[in-house]
């Protein structure tokens, strides 16, 4: 069910209840109204009657010829009075006698005073009148046609009128949805025309102040980051195709040169080690790759546990060392560690390692004595950490792209690489929780500072 017609029905049906609940009071109020308003009519009526008789000492014969020749006689009160001792002194038809009075209800008027009661739709009513220090029994009955017919009436057209108001509330709400729903379709229609081909179309966003339009701004924004991912990723595959073809296509042009002629074994080498060091390139490209898309996973689906940031960084020191004879890297602690809290993080041992390691030798291939110096400093929230080399340092106009994947600035000249490993450094940061920023000065070397969030 579209929520078009679920708004118009769930309206409708609010409305008819609340409706119904309205005719339903004034109907019941009205019919109490009436029902009481007659029986003090056919009280006072009978008081009349009874005045009449006692007081004006009309004959009965008379007064029941009166009743006899009335023009609605159907409907006129039919009165009877009573001695309190269950003696009849009138009645207005003893033939009909619509109430037929008992001596048991004699004496139960004459106890509680009055009661009123129905026989079908006549309404009755017997009393107790006092009349010059005497006490008498009177009854009364009559069918309230005129009121009753009003009743109906007013039944009848509050029924029409409920239903003409549904009707009217169905057509109105199917209306008031549509247009309601309007910038929902339209919103529908412009989605459908978006594809992968044209990321860069945009939803209406109307007055941009109710909810269907802060839904469109939100689907917009979610346009706009899906566009940036979709072109990043249309990049990152370039640049992988580029980084990727330069080393393939020096081994294969090696290994052919190789063979269209005999060589002596130490021209063979000399090929299969240029063919190694380009293989040691991809490798280091492919390892790249992969540590760049762990570090643009969900922090959910990464495990992160308490750390110690000094244990990561000694042993991503090791790494580097190992893998690169002539590097030389400093651990320098700028204070005393009085407690351990301040430097454990809450963090991914294995990116965090990446991210201290590519630091490192970024500092040491850059720096002429191939030298880089992390020092490490806290205070009462965070863990901070300085990566200092001596070297080239980095061109102003290169400094906003450092962190830009496979770009590689103007000093590319002095050490080979890929332009994975500053923008792989962020990521890796940001997924923790905390920041990376650079300072460089032209051949006076560089500086890179993280600040974590201690536990």
């Amino acid at each position: 069910m579209k929520i078009r017609l679920k708004l118009t029905l769930l309206f409708t049906v609010l409305f008819a209840a609340l409706l119904l609940a309205f005719a339903s009071v004034l109907y019941i109020a009205y019919a109490e109204n009436r029902e009481d308003e007659y029986f003090k009519r056919l009280r006072q009526q009978a008081i009349t009657k009874a005045n009449l008789l006692l007081d004006a000492r009309i004959a009965p014969d008379v007064l029941q010829l009166i009743y006899k020749n009335a023009p609605n006689a159907l409907s006129e009160e039919e009165v009877a009075i009573y001695d309190t001792t269950f003696h009849l002194l009138y009645h207005d038809a003893v033939g009909i006698d619509r109430v037929k009075e008992t001596a048991k209800m004699i004496n139960r008027i004459v106890r509680v005073k009055e009661i009123q009661f129905y026989m079908g739709q006549v309404q009755a009513v017997g009393f107790l009148y006092a009349h010059n220090g005497s006490n008498y029994v009177i009854t009364a009955a009559a069918l309230d046609v005129y009121g009753l017919k009003k009743l109906n009436n007013l039944k009848y057209t509050l029924i029409i009128c409920f239903a003409m108001a549904i009707i009217l509330t169905l057509v109105a709400g199917s209306f008031f949805s549509k247009k309601a729903l309007r910038p929902v379709s339209k919103m529908v229609k412009n989605v459908e025309e978006i594809t992968a081909t044209n990321l860069h179309l945009r939803v209406d966003e109307g007055n941009r102040k109710d909810e269907i339009a802060e839904l469109a701004v939100t689907f917009n924004q979610m346009l706009d980051r899906l566009e940036n991912s979709f072109d990043a990723q249309k990049h990152f595959v370039s640049n992988i195709a580029h980084e990727l073809r330069t080393p393939l296509s020096t081994i294969i042009a090696e290994l052919e040169l190789s063979l269209n002629k005999e060589r002596n074994i130490y021209e063979y080498k000399e090929v299969i080690q240029l063919a190694l060091a380009d293989a040691k390139k991809m490798a280091k490209l492919s390892n790249g790759l992969l540590d760049l898309a762990k570090a643009n996973y969900d922090p959910s689906n990464i495990a992160f546990k308490e750390i110690r940031v000094d244990e990561i960084l000694l042993d991503a020191r090791r790494q580097v060392l190992k893998s690169n004879a002539d590097y030389h890297v400093n651990v320098v602690f700028e204070g005393e560690i009085e407690d351990d809290h301040y430097i454990t993080v809450k963090g991914n041992e294995y990116l965090l390692g990446v991210a201290f390691i590519n630091l490192m030798e970024n500092g040491c291939k850059f720096s002429d004595n191939h030298q880089s110096t992390v020092a490490i400093s806290f205070h009462n929230q965070r863990t901070i950490l300085r990566f200092s080399d001596t070297g080239v340092g980095i061109a102003p106009e290169d400094l906003p792209n450092i962190f830009t994947p496979f770009y590689r600035g103007t000093n590319k000249k002095y050490a080979d690489g890929n332009g994975i490993g500053m923008s792989l450094t962020q990521k890796i940061i940001r997924l923790h929780g905390g920041t990376l920023s650079v300072v460089s000065d032209l051949d006076a070397g560089t500086i890179f500072t993280i600040e974590l969030q201690h536990v």
